[in-house]
């Protein structure tokens, strides 16, 4: 089956290429071209001289449409990501809270099966905790909170495959053996709900942590204990150049001005965006898997309001926000929600650009950065084409 996008202003990595097409065969891009005549026996798509750009890569997101990866079913998976496609995310790591043993199992046991499905989105699952430092445990349930414990990380890492990305607090007893072992075995290790200073960071990083989870959220910047002044994780992680970070660019978990800064110091090339949606983006109702989250002010609290608990957003609102509220070229947000995450957890040989035999992953958003259309491994997505 072949189906071409013509009249279109493409995003590829060479840059932006005017009055071009993409020509896709079943699940992959067969040719990106400035020529957009019309290919014998294609489905065409008139683009009419919007945006094509690579689909969103989404390496931090816990729900959507009302269902929580947590709850570890098929049905919740893929109202979950469902959800999320139409949004603009054509690929996805599902992320589990701070979880029991049993709660992982049940989720990566789902999620090893939707990873063999053909055509599947879901590259793999990410466990944001349950290793985590509990005084910045924000919206993490603190019951499950704990130090990280080889008689229980070894087992489950043996067991499943899926596991792609795993998140713990540096300065936690045992953090730098975690750190080691899932390196090790190829899971990418990431700073996240901490109080570590700049040597537990620079140890971590020696540990074979790479990357900061929702980078400034739940974790502490510049700050004093009582007439002295100390560098906070922060820091810590700019002082660290080749350490990427995500950040939750909806505009509230991270302001317009910090996204600008996080942009100039790190670079497109070491900086993404996540949603850290929870289940209540694009829900009937505001009801979160944790019963002590409110929806309040476009985002996602604790009910006490003493922390942000994840976001309400999906990856269009993102790259809306790079551009129209820190003044970040489309270009960059664009390469900051697709080529730099499929970069960091290692999939950039089929995702995350527009280049002849990589997947088909598209979106075409208009000039006011609205979501028109979503192919995903050349399928369209249901109820997205507004051509």
């Amino acid at each position: 089956m072949l189906t071409q996008i013509i009249n279109a202003k493409i995003l590829t990595p060479q840059g932006w290429l005017k009055d071009g097409s993409v020509l896709m065969r079943d699940d992959k891009i067969l040719e990106v071209t400035n020529c957009d005549l019309a290919v014998i026996g294609a489905e065409l798509f008139d683009a009419k001289g919007m945006y094509v750009v690579p689909g969103g890569v989404e390496i931090h997101c816990h729900g959507g449409g009302g269902r929580d990866f947590m709850e570890g079913t098929e049905d919740a998976f893929r109202k979950a990501i469902d959800t999320h496609m139409k949004h603009g995310t054509t690929s996805i790591f599902p992320t589990l809270s701070s979880s029991s043993v049993d709660m992982i199992n049940r989720a990566a046991e789902t999620c090893t099966r939707l990873m063999r499905e053909p055509g599947s989105p879901v590259l793999g699952l990410h466990l944001e905790g349950h290793y985590l430092n509990p005084a910045m445990a924000g919206g993490q349930m603190p019951e499950y909170i704990k130090d990280p414990d080889p008689k229980e990380y070894i087992p489950i890492v043996e067991r499943w495959q899926c596991i792609k990305r795993w998140d713990a607090a540096p300065e936690l007893p045992g953090a730098m053996q975690f750190g080691k072992y899932i390196t090790a075995k190829g899971i990418l290790a990431s700073v996240a709900h901490t109080q570590a200073e700049y040597e537990d960071i620079l140890s971590a990083w020696e540990s074979g942590y790479s990357h900061a989870t929702h980078f400034y959220n739940a974790m502490p910047g510049f700050h004093k204990r009582r007439e002295y002044k100390y560098e906070g994780t922060v820091e810590s992680i700019y002082l660290i150049d080749d350490m990427t970070v995500e950040v939750v660019a909806d505009g509230i978990h991270v302001p317009a001005t910090i996204l600008r800064l996080v942009y100039k110091v790190k670079g497109v090339e070491r900086a993404c965006v996540i949603t850290d949606a929870l289940a209540c983006a694009c829900a009937e109702d505001a009801e979160a898997f944790d019963p002590r989250v409110i929806i309040e002010d476009g985002v996602c609290k604790l009910s006490d309001r003493s922390a942000l608990a994840g976001s309400i957003a999906t990856m269009d609102r993102l790259i809306r926000t790079l551009v129209q509220k820190a003044d970040i070229p489309l270009d960059d947000a664009v390469r900051m929600a697709s080529e730099t995450p499929a970069k960091i957890m290692g999939v950039y040989d089929r995702k995350g650009s527009l280049a002849k035999g990589k997947d088909a992953d598209i979106i075409i958003l208009d000039g006011d950065l609205n979501l028109r259309a979503v192919w995903t491994q050349g399928k369209l997505v249901e109820g997205t084409n507004t051509l």
